[in-house]
């Protein structure tokens, strides 16, 4: 009998020899033939044939034989084709985009990854496909127009990546709880501590003739109880190790399968030659201590990602409608179902509804990338993450906010900006060549102590297979940075991701916008300067406020008395220059002086912070500003440019310059009517010269320059602004904090630091200790998982001690 391996998914094809009347001959059972590869069904053939149909066989360079063979599933997903069950199943769906994440359980491999992304060159109407590779989930933006879900799920079942769908997951929003390794602790334990208990005679060498006489029966008890654990509990090793044999990349389960499996022949072999009671104590204590460890790595990430979800505060703010003539700012997590929302222009849609408002314009360029906005009626579903444009809407709210669906929407790689994770290559580097190293290390120490004692030989080759371990050095930086997460979003300044961390510790410039960042959106000194207005005249431009988002006119709005609330016709917000509105027919133009154009103006006047107002084209007057600054800003400038170059950019007039120049600290950079796009530029020129770029604005007329910069940082102030392009938000009542949370990234490089020396120091100890015969293989087993256990301790306590020490 001979074997080959199917080209797509690696099964073994047999061949069997049959003699022949001249020679032997091959017949080969199960076998097909195609394009000179070897297949071992007509469902690996197919896909094959599939990928190479459309230039896709890129998908065999990755890895050898990544594919699974597809499974027989005629009528098993006709439940599709009733659309109520599609729509409890997709994220997002409008006339022309629909979106929806599947559990693909065949997830495995860089192939995987690669066929997965680009399921748009294997079916016209996927537009784009994303993975997940840690949950083995595929996020498929299509076209419900051009392909159904049906259709999706059929092609991905017939290229080997058949869906787990379960309508009663989608329905109750839980996900089924893999307990699997709770039960292989469980076992783990029981077996170690029945094995512990019946060894004793063995480790006090008592002679009783009870004992002697039953010796072999306690022996064989004792290898009895150790099977559950070796086949059982330790089986997640011996997958994980043939996976990675099988994909050719060495992994560090490899060592501690090998380890596994050599102490359990050895033993036996003692046992069954009658050499003594072998090491099935040491065994089983081995594999539970690796297991406990395992559960405490998970146990801690879990919490980790569940305090950032669902704990940390995600610091942006909605408008709450009381009633026809209260409205409140309530935080974004208080909104439950069926609150009433007020959507202004260029809002974030926070949570899916019913839209309430005769129509609404709809940017859902957020979800799904296209910027064209969708027009809803009343009744319509808004989905969440759409930006609301054009004039005031609301909706009322169908469930709570989810905040870690904005967390993912936050994360979606258009948002993303290039960086290199320095950490990310070192951890990946030392895991690649650890295994290989660590596995000719053991068998070097093996082949010199079994010229001197075979029993040291075998406790150096397990020792030094269990002790080692690169878990402590790839833990080091995720679990800091997840910490530092928690940390910084417990203290509302809520990150994108963990490479924003590694991204404000190397910053060395920062430009700060004026209106809306340094000065306070709820506290100004406002006047008014022209002809008198009328009661009708303030209700209608209160009316028009009511709709904008920029700081100022969020300042007006609050200073105007409360009126009789009014529909707009039209509204329009002219970045950089203002707005343009119609109410009841009458016309209505608020902004700066180039859209409103005044009579002529002194210079004095000139350079003032206002609102030109402009009704039926007629000039009434303006809105002058007295900005006023946020607390500590003089003090947190101070603190800042002992460290870092400060630049101050903004879109109004010098008017304020000499104001600011008596506040903040001699030799600060102030440039003054700057247009979102000279922004844009201005960060540009600073990144050419090599400076490392952090913007801090209000997301509003500074988007551009927030995507631009190396970190963006998007103030939050009672209003909903929220855009994709900033990797962080700050809770506006936390600006002065600036400097700390600055501080407090480079405290986490410095952890990693640490830990990574520290990780290594206890890599080296505990080979040197092991090579040289002074480690039992069951003190290694308890000394790895306490050196992750040790780790993961460090850099949080670490985090804490450097986050209370710095505040």
């Amino acid at each position: 009998m001979a074997k080959n391996n199917c080209f797509h998914c690696g099964l073994d094809i047999v061949k069997e020899e049959h003699p022949s009347t001249d020679s032997y001959r091959y017949e080969l059972t199960k076998q097909i033939l195609f394009d000179g590869k070897e297949f071992c069904c007509n469902g690996c053939k197919t896909v094959y044939e599939i990928f190479s149909l459309n230039d896709l066989t890129c998908y065999y360079d990755f890895e050898n034989a990544p594919g699974a063979t597809p499974q027989d599933i005629d009528g098993k997903y006709d439940f599709l084709d009733n659309e109520s069950i599609v729509i409890k199943l997709l994220e997002f769906q409008e006339d022309t985009a629909a979106i929806i994440s599947l559990n693909i359980p065949h997830i495995h491999c860089s192939s995987c990854i690669w066929i997965l992304e680009n399921l748009q060159r294997l079916q016209k109407g996927i537009n784009t496909s994303q993975v997940n590779f840690p949950e083995k989930k595929v996020r498929i933006n299509y076209n419900p127009e051009i392909v159904s879900l049906k259709n999706i799920i059929y092609l991905l079942s017939s290229i080997g990546y058949e869906p787990y769908i379960s309508l009663e997951n989608y329905e109750t929003g839980k996900n089924n709880v893999d307990r699997s390794l709770t039960y292989k602790l469980g076992v783990a334990f029981f077996c170690f501590g029945n094995i512990m208990l019946l060894s004793f005679p063995e480790y006090f060498e008592v002679k009783e003739y009870w004992l002697d006489n039953y010796k072999p029966f306690f022996r064989g008890l004792i290898f009895a109880l150790s099977l559950p654990s070796f086949l059982y509990s330790a089986s997640g090793y011996y997958v994980s190790a043939y996976k990675s044999i099988k994909t050719k990349m060495l992994n560090i389960d490899i060592p501690i399968a090998l380890g596994i499996v050599v102490m359990f022949i050895r033993s036996t072999f003692d046992i069954v030659m009658d050499y003594g009671p072998g090491f099935f104590d040491s065994l089983t204590g081995l594999i539970f201590f690796m297991l406990l460890g395992k559960m405490f790595q998970i146990k801690t990430y879990s919490f980790l990602s569940f305090e950032r979800d669902f704990k940390s505060y995600f610091p942006i703010a909605i408008t709450k409608v009381i009633s026809d003539t209260l409205e409140e700012s309530v935080p974004i997590y208080d909104v439950q179902k069926g609150d009433r929302l007020l959507i202004r222009n260029q809002e974030l849609i926070p949570v899916d509804g019913i839209l309430i408002s005769d129509k609404a314009d709809i940017d859902y360029s957020f979800v799904t990338g296209e910027a064209i906005p969708i027009t809803k009626k009343s009744g319509d579903k808004v989905f969440a993450g759409g930006k609301q444009i054009g004039k005031v809407i609301e909706m009322e709210v169908l469930h709570s906010v989810s905040q870690s669906y904005l967390t993912q929407l936050w994360s979606n790689d258009v948002f993303q900006k290039n960086v290199e994770q320095k950490h990310k290559t070192i951890t990946d580097s030392i895991s690649r060549y650890f295994t290989p190293i660590l596995l000719l290390i053991a068998f070097a120490g093996f082949g010199y102590w079994i010229f001197f004692d075979a029993n040291t030989a075998f406790n150096v080759f397990t020792a030094v297979l269990i002790v080692a371990c690169p878990c402590a050095l790839a833990l080091t930086a995720p679990f800091t940075m997840g910490n530092m997460l928690r940390i910084l979003g417990n203290k509302h300044f809520y990150l994108k991701n963990a490479l924003v961390i590694e991204q404000l510790a190397k910053v060395d410039t920062i430009v700060f916008d004026k209106t809306g960042t340094i000065t306070t959106n709820t506290k100004s000194n406002i006047s008014y300067e022209g002809e008198v207005l009328t009661e009708s005249n303030l209700v209608l431009i209160k009316n028009v406020l009511r709709a904008s988002n920029h700081p100022l006119s969020r300042m007006l709005y609050d200073f105007l008395p409360e009126g009789k609330r009014l529909k707009l016709d039209s509204f329009e917000e002219i970045t950089g220059k203002g707005i343009q509105a119609t109410i009841n027919g009458v016309k209505l133009q608020m902004g700066s002086a180039a859209l409103c154009s005044p009579p002529s103006e002194g210079s004095v006047e000139v350079l003032q912070t206002s609102v030109h107002v402009k009704i039926d084209d007629v000039y009434y007057g303006k809105y002058v500003f007295n900005n006023e600054y946020r607390e500590g800003l003089s003090e947190l400038f101070g603190k800042l440019s002992t460290q870092y170059q400060i630049k101050v950019l903004s879109g109004d007039n010098e008017g304020e310059r000499s104001l600011l120049e008596s506040i903040l600290p001699k030799g600060i950079e102030m440039i003054f009517n700057q247009k979102p796009e000279q922004k844009l530029e201005f960060i540009k020129k600073l990144q050419e010269q090599g400076k490392n770029v952090m913007m801090v604005g209000d997301g509003l007329n500074d988007a551009g320059a927030l995507a631009q910069s190396n970190v963006g940082i998007s103030i939050s102030e009672n209003v909903n602004v929220f855009s994709p392009a900033c990797d962080a938000i700050l809770d506006a009542k936390e600006f002065k904090k600036l400097h700390y949370f600055l501080k407090l990234s480079k405290k986490a490089i410095t952890t990693i630091k640490m830990s990574f020396t520290l990780s290594l120091l206890y890599n080296v100890v505990g080979l040197s200790f092991a090579i040289t015969g002074n480690l039992l293989p069951l003190v290694a087993a308890i000394v790895m998982p306490l050196s992750t256990i040790t780790i993961v301790s460090f850099v949080t306590v670490m985090s804490n001690y450097y986050s209370r020490k710095l505040g």
